[in-house]
């Protein structure tokens, strides 16, 4: 079954031969492959992958269920215009019938308390997210498509292996919230991710650090851990639009 869902996701970018490359690929990588759930402290600040964060990012600590209120970004320096609009943000605004099953961009639904899934192959890795079913494909031999491709929730990454740590480069995003408290990216947000396994290979470490000069002058990071469990699959994410008439939604 797994294989199944692998070859449907990764049919468009790479014939199905290359599949028999994941047994090379994991002698000569970690092979994070598996189900990673989140019965785990859900931030681990790693020493190594912290070092390797640039020197103006702040770390936010909202990984996993707890949110920051309205008003608190985390220490993320706002444009003015765009510290303007958050001030005005009314949570309502997002909790209507159109809006209210509308998926964010992994730059909150990475750091969200749900599980994940990871098919691991030579030239492609596939995330899968239980959140909102959404499925990233990580082009291990690929280079970002011109700035006017299009843009998606999901984005287009890269990856490349340094030592043990998985990099992947994410470009295209579509516009979507941050914090969920009325800080929204443009759709030229970039962000950089690095997962790891523990020394035990028992937990997935990785942290996520994201810039765009057009809504933050300074940088943005979180850390995120999952631990693996074996003989779990994600289940299907469904959203009822109609759960917001229970707050008053129209």
């Amino acid at each position: 079954m797994r294989l199944k869902i692998f070859a449907a996701v990764a049919a468009s970018s790479l014939s199905l031969c290359c599949l028999s490359g994941t047994a090379s690929a994991a002698a000569r990588h970690p092979d994070l492959s598996g189900y990673w759930s989140t019965n785990t402290p859900p931030s681990i600040e790693d020493p190594a992958l912290k070092a390797k964060l640039s020197p103006n990012a702040v770390i936010l600590h909202d990984t996993g269920a707890p949110e920051l209120q309205p008003g608190d970004f985390g220490g993320l320096k706002l444009k003015p215009e765009v510290a303007a609009a958050a001030a005005k943000w009314d949570p309502r605004s997002d909790f209507t019938l159109d809006k209210a099953c509308l998926a964010p961009s992994i730059i909150y639904a990475m750091q969200g308390p749900f599980p994940l899934e990871i098919f691991q192959d030579e030239h492609l890795i596939v995330i899968k997210l239980e959140y909102f079913e959404m499925t990233r494909i990580v082009h291990m031999d690929g280079k970002h498509p011109p700035a006017d491709a299009p843009h998606t929730k999901t984005g287009h990454s890269t990856g490349r292996w340094e030592g043990d740590t998985l990099v992947v480069d994410t470009t295209h995003l579509s516009g979507a919230t941050i914090t969920n408290n009325g800080l929204y990216h443009s759709d030229n947000v970039h962000v950089i991710e690095r997962f790891k396994l523990s020394p035990d290979g028992k937990k997935l470490i990785s942290s996520q650090e994201f810039e765009d000069p057009e809504t933050i002058d300074n940088r943005g990071a979180r850390f995120i851990a999952w631990q693996k469990q074996d003989g779990q699959y994600l289940n299907a994410y469904e959203c009822d639009p109609t759960f917001a008439l229970n707050y008053g939604a129209k």
